[in-house]
């Protein structure tokens, strides 16, 4: 994955107030921290930021007034109505350094005929990765899959250097047979009301 890089500034005020003066100037505010280091308050541009975010686990190379750091989004806040971005939570990492992560699931196939159905028990799959080389999805082939067929977190093939951040039989996928609906009481079949 490549490295977006974005300038920040830091920031010296705080609550509401400055919060929502950096927004009318189209900037985000947010807080870079980890490794044990004292949290860092900047202001980041928002247009950049949210084009950046639009990728799943995005590697930031933030230029923070001269000095460089790489960030990986960990929380994000948008306005509820709107959607735009309020607050982010930046996590440092450094190069060659495991981190963990969720990854999107993507299948592809089609399910065994017959009116199944296929349920999502997780849409991103935790996994631990280098920092550098997160995937930004997992694919798994569901071709041919009948109900009561499940994928289990072990099934599911991750590229190199990428571990599981959970339990091997977790279910991840699963088929289920359509249902069809009873008829309501007092209907007799081949009878209209």
């Amino acid at each position: 994955m490549a490295e977006v890089k974005i300038s920040a500034k830091s920031r010296t005020e705080f609550g509401k107030g400055a919060a929502r003066r950096a927004r009318r100037e189209g900037l985000v505010p947010g807080v870079v921290y980890g490794h044990g280091a004292e949290p860092v308050h900047v202001n980041l541009p928002g247009h950049d930021l949210m084009l950046a975010l639009k990728t799943p686990n995005v590697l930031l190379g933030l230029d923070i007034e001269g000095k460089k750091e790489l960030v990986i989004p960990k929380a994000i806040q948008r306005d509820a109505i709107k959607g735009f971005l309020k607050h982010v939570d930046l996590l440092l990492v450094k190069r060659g350094e495991k981190v963990t992560v969720e990854v999107r699931v993507q299948t592809e196939g089609e399910l065994a005929p017959g009116g199944n159905l296929l349920e999502h028990l997780l849409n991103a799959l935790p996994v631990e990765t280098e920092a550098t080389h997160i995937p930004e999805s997992v694919t798994v082939s569901i071709a041919g899959l009948d109900a009561g067929h499940s994928v289990l977190a072990k099934d599911i093939t991750l590229p190199a250097g990428t571990t599981l951040a959970v339990e091997e039989d977790t279910v991840v996928l699963q088929v289920v047979g359509a249902q069809a609906e009873a008829p309501a009481e007092g209907e007799a079949e081949g009878e209209e009301a």
